[in-house]
């Protein structure tokens, strides 16, 4: 059957850690002056999941929503379905582990099965998919959703408030749930799959669907942001950067409007663009012509 992606059930919610980090550490370094200046600089922290003590995966992460991260990454992989089977996850960073237990106890059913064939993604760091992930993809469908471009230019003034974390140390990426122009959640990690994840369980946590939603990325759109932007049932997908051809391809399968080289008053539909309402076209430039010579 198809997921949907109008509503979850936010009935159960596990008991979580909160061990989350300071998301930056500070460092000395010298100019080419040679001159020495106090900076901060991202934090970059393994984190083993561990699944009923079953090693699933090992992110390296920013570490300030562990708990979250860890609930979106066990959703958008497709290793759970319901957030119902989670009892408790709990994040030891002595160990570099997050504990994740069941309200089973028996693990997540056929794992080995569904880790045994993996994908390495262009994701920062490298990210994995796993074949469970690609199996249930086209399960998912997807509303047509119609935005305005006065919406897109509203988003995109809103979002310059934010970035924290990328203003004083750099080597991060942002990403946004967003309803309009209004920004639900926004987070920053080492890899913008990871901020993607940890918006995933934040919505899985509170039961929040994504059919009318807009997901904001930093980071360029590839095939695996797509992915995880249908698992999530965001139907829209708004990023500063660019995208990947098989990113496109997925986006034209799966009916996700896809517009990218968003920033400022400029910005590329490269899927979906019956869905955009041209309201607020700004002026063209005028041709600059050379004066003609004496």
């Amino acid at each position: 059957m198809p997921i949907e992606t109008e509503q979850l059930s936010a009935a159960h919610r596990p008991l979580l850690s909160d061990e989350g980090l300071d998301p930056t550490r500070p460092v000395t370094a010298r100019d080419e002056f040679g001159d020495p200046r106090d900076l901060n600089i991202a934090g970059e922290y393994p984190l083993t999941i561990k699944v009923d003590d079953a090693e699933v995966v090992t992110l390296m992460t920013l570490g300030t929503y562990p708990e979250k991260l860890t609930l979106g990454y066990l959703r958008n992989q497709r290793l759970i379905d319901d957030i119902n089977e989670i009892a408790e996850v709990r994040v030891d960073w002595e160990r570099e582990t997050v504990d994740v237990f069941t309200t089973h106890g028996d693990g997540i059913v056929d794992l080995h099965e569904k880790i045994s064939k993996r994908t390495v993604t262009s994701g920062c760091g490298q990210g994995t998919i796993f074949s469970c992930t690609l199996d249930k993809l086209y399960d998912t469908r997807l509303p047509r959703v119609e935005i305005r471009q006065s919406t897109i230019y509203a988003l995109l003034k809103t979002i310059n408030s934010y970035n924290e974390i990328y203003r004083a140390a750099g080597a991060v990426h942002g990403c946004a749930l967003c309803e309009g122009s209004r920004i639900l959640y926004f987070v920053e990690d080492v890899g913008r799959h990871n901020a993607t994840d940890t918006i995933a369980g934040e919505m899985w946590l509170e039961g929040i669907g994504g059919n009318d939603k807009i997901f904001y990325t930093t980071g360029r759109l590839t095939s695996e942001i797509v992915m995880k932007a249908a698992h999530m049932g965001v139907p829209v997908l708004v990023s500063r950067s660019g995208i990947t051809y098989m990113g496109l391809e997925l986006a034209q399968d799966l009916g996700v409007t896809m517009i990218a080289r968003a920033k400022g008053r400029h910005f590329l539909v490269y899927n979906g663009e019956d869905t955009i309402q041209y309201d607020e076209i700004p002026q063209r430039k005028a041709a600059i012509t050379a004066s003609p010579k004496p």
